[in-house]
């Protein structure tokens, strides 16, 4: 059932009554969002494992562990807009993949978002790190959505212009970082504007790591450009920006977004051979210490107690930037669950989620609460107080009491995951149906209908054994389910949704990467 927001009694337990609506009273909220990063890439989730996570293991001691969170997603930018409007991105006309090179916003002009509510509601807001939502990027044509994936890579774009509709349009109130690291242009980007115009071409340099942009060799980059330097740049920003608004009265919001341990994988000269296993674990011990310069900050300027802080990931581990030397070192990134980054399976979005918050989270607790990140919507408004937007967040339900151990008794008990190919999957409890593809490759499959599997993920983690055939009465009633939710355009029943923006079927794989709008506007179509 899905919880009405903001039970007074819950609130007035939380904060003192006569400073609820005083903003200086509300907590600062540092979200870390790691960036390929599995399930079972911390040390003392899996003691087995042989990396050390030193500052994530002190994060686990001092907080919550949620030992079944999920990233809406199993790729980047799908994650990133559930994770900003509270809403699943395969409600927009994105059905597959990310948002490639040059292509336009996700996140539409008057879609509320999470950093503009709270900024609303008193909030410093920042994005510091990878955007990978869109711009409007300036030049003799448009960005546009294109079924050739990053087919505007060689077009011409006017860097020195004011580009619009990117984090400082969609409710934050500062931005520094990069759109990607492994997509051009490659340089830095600050607020609206490119800080170091990209006049030379990109060349690819072998000592720099593994799995670096050979496709866009050529393409604009800043004279100089290091990928080894940004993740240690986008560190020292996000703990002078710590630093900066522990000064101030009004809290603030910090979205760290992490690139790391995504492809290039370009660990700095600190870490580079450090794990003594491959460049892979490197950057994982570097993504870690990356987060104990965050709490280092946070606790030296003295703001700890009136902080909360959640670390957790956009999918799982990637599969292609060294797995195989992990998992030959006794390293499994996505622990018991089967597949990886890009899968239905759950190692493809079941993901790590931490969160610290002294005096109000039980250090060293755990919470087997269904978590997805499109969750962290509502969870900020019950801690702010203040309802959620008429509209929007349609798909976000709170778990504060969760975080605060008070018990949850209407809180979510079933999601949506979606895969890089499209593929659904609906949870029910520890049952999951999944849609899979027809056949074992997306351009065979489009237009057919997809395959139904059903599996019990507490009798059988690594989704072995497909059920459905043996329980026929389940996977009709829960198809009936999904399709409703689907068909309602939200999971909350308290939101007025405009509806989907195209017309959604799980039950056959998508024709097309961008599909096309359906016959009603709706408020993220109207923009194309």
């Amino acid at each position: 059932m899905v919880r009405l927001l903001l039970f007074a009694s819950l609130v007035l337990g939380i904060f003192p009554a006569a400073g609820i609506g005083h903003a200086s009273d509300r907590p600062n909220i540092v979200v870390i969002l790691a960036d390929d990063f599995g399930v079972g890439d911390i040390q003392a989730h899996f003691p087995e494992h042989p990396i050390p996570t030193p500052h994530l293991d002190r994060l686990v001691r001092e907080g919550m562990s949620f030992t079944d969170a999920h990233s809406p997603s199993a790729v980047c930018s799908p994650t990133r807009y559930g994770l900003l409007t509270g809403r699943y991105c395969w409600r927009t006309r994105l059905q597959e993949w990310v948002v490639a090179a040059y292509e336009p916003p996700l996140i539409a002009p008057d879609r509320p978002t999470l950093p503009g509510y709270l900024g609303e509601n008193g909030y410093h807001t920042a994005c510091i790190g990878k955007w990978h939502l869109g711009w409007s990027w300036p030049g003799p044509q448009p960005s546009r959505m294109t079924e050739v994936k990053n087919g505007q890579k060689n077009l011409g774009w006017d860097f020195t212009q004011r580009i619009d509709d990117g984090p400082v349009d969609r409710g934050f109130d500062a931005f520094f970082g990069v759109d990607l690291p492994n997509l051009p242009p490659f340089t830095w980007i600050e607020n609206d504007r490119v800080v170091v115009q990209p006049t030379e071409p990109y060349a690819i340099d072998p000592e720099e790591g593994i799995v670096l942009p050979k496709a866009f060799e050529g393409c604009p980059s800043a004279p100089g450009w290091s990928l080894q330097d940004v993740l240690p740049e986008i560190t020292r920003r996000a703990v002078g920006h710590i630093r900066e608004q522990a000064k101030r009265d009004e809290p603030f919001f910090l979205y760290f977004s992490q690139t790391s341990p995504h492809e290039p994988v370009t660990p700095s000269e600190a870490f580079r051979g450090r794990s003594g296993i491959a460049p892979i674990a490197d950057f994982l011990m570097e993504t870690d210490w990356s987060v104990g310069e965050v709490l280092k900050a946070i606790d030296e300027v003295g703001i700890a107690e009136n902080t909360l802080v959640i670390f957790t990931a956009d999918n799982g581990h990637s599969h292609y930037t060294g797995w195989d030397d992990l998992v030959a070192a006794g390293h499994h990134p996505s622990g018991p669950w089967r597949g990886h980054k890009g899968d239905i399976w759950e190692g493809g979005h079941r993901v790590p989620l931490v969160a610290r918050w002294p005096g109000r989270i039980e250090p060293e607790s755990t919470s087997d609460r269904l978590v997805s990140l499109t969750d962290l919507f509502a969870t900020c408004a019950e801690i702010v107080g203040e309802p959620l937007p008429k509209t929007g967040a349609e798909d976000s339900l709170s778990f504060l009491p969760d975080l605060l151990g008070e018990g949850n008794a209407d809180g979510r008990t079933s999601l949506v995951s979606h895969s890089n190919m499209g593929e659904f999957a609906w949870r029910d409890g520890p049952w999951k149906l999944v849609y899979r593809m027809a056949e074992a490759k997306l351009e065979p499959s489009r237009g057919k209908p997809t395959v139904a599997e059903l599996y019990h993920l507490g009798d059988d983690p690594g989704e072995t054994e497909n059920l459905a055939s043996r329980h026929p009465d389940r996977v009709a009633r829960m198809e009936k389910e999904f399709a409703e939710l689907v068909g309602r355009g939200a999971t909350r029943t308290d939101r007025d949704s405009p509806g989907n923006d195209t017309d959604v079927d799980f039950r056959a794989t998508q024709v097309r990467r961008w599909a096309d709008p359906p016959q009603r506007p709706t408020a993220d179509s109207k923009q194309r």
